[in-house]
């Protein structure tokens, strides 16, 4: 008889047997009530009275499309969490990032969203890690891997840019002459203070013009000219 029992023992531990593995967690519960978690390994559930639930703890992956496509790596850090505290857990995180990334992707200009995707990436992925830890998620990386605009926006983008363009030569040629000016202001100051100097100056410009013989110029000579030139003939 005592053969009979240890025989019915012996075949009720092997069927209580479940295996976890490594990249598994098990959640067990007694009487529908959670006792413990399961590491990797063989572990003993009791038929009838217990049961357990496997968890995969390894990092996934889910894609989120709004108006930017987008990767959200996470993993499962807290089984039993990941079990009692929300149903279904991929498709939780899934919409709460849709929910983060319109928010973020709203309060944002269009040259923010296509020049900062790290900043806003991390911003999407700290809001998204700190409301998923109550369901024992870690949010490891968010990565934004396209921005999709329609062809009106695109076009928009390209006047806006071509406009940029424009703005940036005109700030340039107006520094340009700006510097100019001033040289040239510099350049008269110098010639006032020297005597002499800007006759000078007037007779170099008459002999540069009178180079090119296609070009008939009717120039009035100051008498100061004249006066600096006879003087510099009787030296």
């Amino acid at each position: 008889m005592w053969y009979i029992i240890l025989v019915a023992i012996f075949f009720l531990v092997i069927s209580s047997v479940r295996q976890v593995n490594q990249y598994e967690r098990g959640v067990k519960f007694t009487f529908g009530k959670f006792t413990s978690i399961m590491e990797p390994g063989w572990r003993i559930v009791w038929p009838i009275i217990q049961g357990f639930q496997k968890v995969d703890v390894r990092t996934k992956a889910v894609d989120v499309s709004v108006r930017v496509n987008a990767v959200i790596y996470y993993k499962v850090s807290d089984a039993n969490k990941e079990i009692i505290e929300v149903e279904d857990f991929r498709y939780a995180i899934s919409q709460y990032a849709q929910t983060t990334m319109r928010n973020i992707v709203g309060e944002v200009t269009l040259d923010e969203l296509l020049s900062s995707r790290d900043k806003i990436a991390d911003r999407i992925r700290e809001i998204v890690d700190k409301e998923t830890d109550a369901w024992g998620l870690k949010v490891q990386n968010v990565d934004l891997k396209d921005v999709s605009l329609p062809a009106e926006m695109e076009r928009t983008i390209g006047k806006q840019a071509e406009a940029e363009r424009e703005k940036r030569a005109v700030i340039i040629n107006s520094q340009g002459e700006l510097a100019a000016s001033e040289n040239i202001a510099k350049a008269a100051e110098m010639l006032a203070k020297t005597p002499g100097a800007l006759h000078l100056r007037t007779l170099q410009s008459i002999n540069d013009m009178s180079s090119d013989q296609s070009n008939t110029v009717v120039y009035m000579v100051p008498v100061e000219a004249l006066k600096a030139l006879e003087g510099f003939i009787k030296k």
